[in-house]
């Protein structure tokens, strides 16, 4: 087996601080890593996702990137979208005061955009189109034995794809959502059943910091729960879009987000969505660990 180095970040997405986020591992991978390469490593790190980076295939992309989670490959997910553009800067692949880069992954080309702040850099990457799937009385049913009587918010349940599918369900309160005692096995068996990662919940807050409290349980891929989820979250705005486009958290143009407290962290998110209806999902992310991952390639045959 050929045994080379490539450059390897472990990173902390959606983190004001590092260990308050999402970890995600780069490879700055090339060509000669194959399907079966890529996996070994995603399910050897059992980080919620790996990515690779590789050569673009098309001329407005920057770059291309491959997503895993230790079981499968994705064709998208936010926090690997936003610590892959973060890791191609911090590996010198693009210029440093570049403020947007066009990313290619399965999902498409996908622009993110770089805004420097006083607390830092912070990225927004472009969630793909989302339509809403199913969201009748029977999904209001289906989403309610999964909760075991917790209550529902004003919106009803909904499935919502767009690079991935996710069932949405708003909860009642800030409170009864943070207190929740999810069932993974029937999370994951709806999940299934509709060929979706699983089910994404959020309340409305009345709290200086953020507007919104989301809890992300992607049973179907293995994960009881996500510290923070940006594909979820860029649903999430796209059905608030759908459902009440004159609400109050679409009011200013977007909204911040609280996700992860119940499992350790306390990632935050920021939501910006235009009167089209296209949202950016955005975050600050932290270089944890930066070096040389040594991998053996399997021989081509």
């Amino acid at each position: 087996m050929a045994d080379t180095s490539y450059v390897w970040f472990q990173l902390d997405v959606f983190a004001p601080r590092a260990g308050t986020g999402n970890p995600l591992g780069v490879v700055i991978a090339d060509p000669a890593w194959s399907d079966h390469d890529m996996q070994a490593l995603a399910a050897w790190t059992n980080l919620v996702e790996t990515t690779f980076v590789l050569p673009a295939t098309q001329p407005e992309a920057d770059y291309r990137v491959r997503i895993f989670t230790p079981s499968r490959e994705i064709p998208f997910a936010g926090h690997p979208s936003l610590g892959t553009a973060h890791a191609v800067r911090a590996a010198g692949l693009v210029a440093p005061e570049r403020d947007r880069l066009i990313q290619e992954c399965a999902a498409g080309l996908l622009p993110i955009s770089i805004e420097r702040g006083a607390d830092g850099v912070v990225l927004f990457v472009r969630s793909p189109p989302a339509t809403v799937v199913a969201s009748r009385a029977e999904d209001s049913a289906a989403v309610c034995r999964v909760l075991h009587g917790l209550r529902l918010g004003a919106l009803p349940p909904a499935l919502v794809a767009g690079g991935r599918r996710w069932w949405l369900a708003e909860i009642a309160s800030e409170a009864e959502l943070r207190g929740l005692q999810a069932d993974p096995p029937a999370i994951k068996a709806l999940a299934l059943a509709s060929d979706s990662v699983g089910l994404c919940l959020f309340a409305r807050a009345q709290d200086a910091d953020y507007d919104l409290v989301v809890r992300a349980f992607p049973c179907a891929i293995g994960i009881d729960e996500d510290p923070a989820s940006g594909a979820a979250n860029g649903l999430i705005a796209s059905y608030l879009h759908h459902a009440e486009p004159s609400g109050r958290l679409l009011a200013n143009g977007g909204y911040r987000v609280s996700q992860g407290r119940e499992i350790g962290r306390d990632a935050r998110l920021e939501l910006r969505i235009a009167p089209s209806g296209t949202v950016e999902v955005g975050g600050q992310v932290q270089t944890v660990v930066e070096g040389r991952l040594r991998w053996p390639l399997a021989p081509v045959t």
